[in-house]
């Protein structure tokens, strides 16, 4: 079954609590027994922080839809290439997208700020970073869709960086890999000066691989119904120091 479809069930709010399982009560759907049978069906595989691995993909995705909704919404229009932006970075089936849609409406309608479910988030992923960069950078990938950053959306985007205990430094690295205009500072996507030594800018690259792994993400919680971010990310990354071996003449 996929991750989209696991969402939707007034029972799955007894898993989160907080604005998450009030978000899922407010959708009330008839899938009580839903997060019960994920689990069972991963065994009741737990991740490292003890909590089962299905909750985790589970409260990602409502972040994903949560957030984006917000995210779209804060330059004060939801466009259609935003929600195409969604649906092509998220992956979501054909035979889901009624269930996201009410999840999605839900959240852009509700009247509380997305403060609360981006807290409840970095709680919940407080131990991995990475997972919550690419949720990051996904929102970024979602305001640049309609090729105007908003500067409401940059607010945006600062904001929920900041619930979730990014670092200023890794903010503007997101922000050049993701929002930098055409030819963006390939030193900026791997968080680097440009007058860098060669070993630190080796250095850098490596830990920017071992770090951001598809692999990695899924591992600490991610659905694999999200790898796209996780690959987009790496891909920036690789093109951003060939970019600059190749100026060096790096071996």
């Amino acid at each position: 079954m996929s991750i989209w479809g696991k969402l939707i069930g007034g029972g799955l709010g007894f898993a989160f609590g907080g604005p998450i399982g009030a978000l899922l009560g407010g959708v009330a759907g008839h899938a009580v027994d839903r997060i019960r049978e994920t689990e069972e069906e991963q065994g009741q595989e737990a991740l490292e922080d003890g909590r089962p691995a299905a909750t985790k993909q589970i409260a990602f995705t409502i972040g994903v839809i949560v957030l984006g909704a917000k995210m779209a919404k804060a330059d004060g229009v939801v466009t259609s290439d935003e929600v195409a932006a969604f649906r092509e970075v998220f992956q979501v089936p054909p035979d889901e997208l009624k269930n996201v849609a009410r999840v999605f409406n839900q959240a852009k309608q509700d009247a509380t700020g997305y403060e609360p479910y981006a807290r409840q988030i970095a709680g919940m992923f407080k131990e991995d970073p990475e997972v919550l960069e690419d949720l990051l950078a996904g929102l970024m990938h979602i305001a640049r869709a309609d090729n105007v950053i908003h500067p409401n959306e940059v607010a945006f985007l600062k904001s929920v960086a900041e619930i979730f205990g990014i670092s200023a430094g890794d903010y503007r690295r997101l922000h050049a890999t993701y929002l930098g205009p055409d030819g963006e500072d390939p030193y900026a996507v791997l968080g680097i000066s440009d007058d860098a030594t060669d070993s630190e800018v080796k250095a850098a690259y490596r830990k920017l691989i071992k770090t951001n792994h598809p692999d990695r993400a899924i591992a600490q919680g991610m659905p694999e119904e999200f790898v796209a971010v996780a690959n987009e990310k790496l891909a920036r990354i690789n093109e951003a120091y060939d970019r600059i071996s190749k100026e060096r003449g790096l071996g």
